[in-house]
């Protein structure tokens, strides 16, 4: 098996969680970039995702958090889940808004790991802040036939 560079294993594993989600496809989400330890992924508040108050649900903000955080902790080929995480909103996001969901690896070690996502509008305005943490589990994201 050759030898894969950090940077693109990152970008292959992001490739192959990304074809296998449905749930940030169906939202629009997009992946801007990609590291180890680190994904930024964008979304825009559709109709769909306007609340009671007129502003985007935290639901849909928490799922872009929950999606980027994913991402981020899957760029080693290790399988890894969250095993807890918390968000506080900041401000509101409104009809429209293009948010980016900024994920970076605080800690990892062991099968345990901790990430910091800081959501953003267009206008680079924090909208949330979450703090994922994450366990790695059996299994790679990408096939290892793949790698060779």
């Amino acid at each position: 098996m050759s030898e894969i560079d950090p940077q693109q294993l990152a970008e292959r594993c992001a490739q192959a969680m990304f074809e296998q989600d449905q749930a940030s496809q169906k939202l629009g989400m997009k992946i801007e970039s990609v590291a180890p330890g680190r994904a930024e992924l964008s979304m825009t508040v559709t109709e769909d995702m306007i609340q009671g108050h007129g502003s985007c649900h935290g639901g849909y903000l928490f799922t872009l958090a929950d999606s980027a955080f994913a991402f981020s902790c899957n760029t080693y080929d290790k399988r890894t889940v969250a095993s807890g995480c918390s968000i506080d909103y900041v401000y509101g996001a409104s009809l429209g808004d293009r948010l980016i969901a900024t994920a970076e690896e605080r800690s990892r070690g062991g099968r345990t790991g901790v990430y910091d996502i800081t959501l953003t509008n267009q206008d680079g305005g924090t909208v949330a802040l979450f703090r994922g943490k994450s366990y790695q589990v059996r299994g790679s994201v990408i096939d290892s036939e793949e790698q060779s």
